[in-house]
């Protein structure tokens, strides 16, 4: 543990942001498994508003720094991809 009060603050403040940004990954995730869920069961409308909701997650999540623009890039597109996929 740190004696001086920056470095106090330092791990207070990195310590919140860690479980901010934990709970921002988890949900990212959960979101896209609710559109594979969607697809997989073949609910085309369902699974429509599920991918509106986890590319909203992913450019926010990328746009935060929480993961890499092009990984988020990558992951709308396979998203986008499957949706297509479906309706066809």
């Amino acid at each position: 543990m740190p004696n001086i009060k920056s470095a106090i603050k330092r791990v207070k403040t990195n310590d919140k942001r860690r479980a901010q940004n934990i709970a921002v990954k988890s949900a990212l995730r959960t979101s896209i498994k609710t559109f594979e869920a969607k697809v997989e069961a073949g609910e085309k409308e369902a699974a429509t508003v599920a991918f509106k909701d986890a590319v909203k997650r992913l450019d926010k999540a990328a746009s935060k720094g929480l993961i890499h623009k092009n990984a988020a890039s990558r992951q709308k597109s396979r998203l986008s991809k499957r949706l297509n996929g479906l309706s066809a």
